[in-house]
């Protein structure tokens, strides 16, 4: 089964062969990402290892949910052993965000 995933909005799309989920995840995609990945296996009558293959849009997009998707499909990847590739059809061993423009990152306060 081929897992494609899309964290760059606060709507995680998730494509699991020919079938499309959307979810408004919010401010709840790092707490409840796994479980709807699950859920949605499990109506496909699948499981963790069925993945064959993870695609991921890796950006440019939201900060926080680009790193919290690179690193749900990196983790999948590394522990399922499967090919990982970004949305352009490159694989890699480990995918890196694409924020589209340097962070923004405040001066510490002190």
């Amino acid at each position: 089964m081929k897992l494609y995933l899309d964290t760059s909005t606060d709507t995680c799309i998730l494509k699991l062969d020919d079938q499309t989920y959307e979810w408004e995840s919010g401010h709840e995609m790092a707490e409840k990402i796994f479980t709807f990945i699950h859920d949605k296996l499990q109506e496909n009558h699948a499981d963790w290892q069925d993945i064959s293959e993870i695609t991921y849009m890796s950006g440019p997009g939201s900060f926080t949910g680009l790193r919290i998707g690179a690193a749900i499909v990196n983790t999948l990847a590394d522990q399922l052993n499967i090919p990982l590739y970004d949305h352009h059809g490159n694989q890699h061993k480990i995918i890196l965000p694409e924020y589209g423009r340097p962070a923004n990152i405040s001066a510490p306060r002190k």
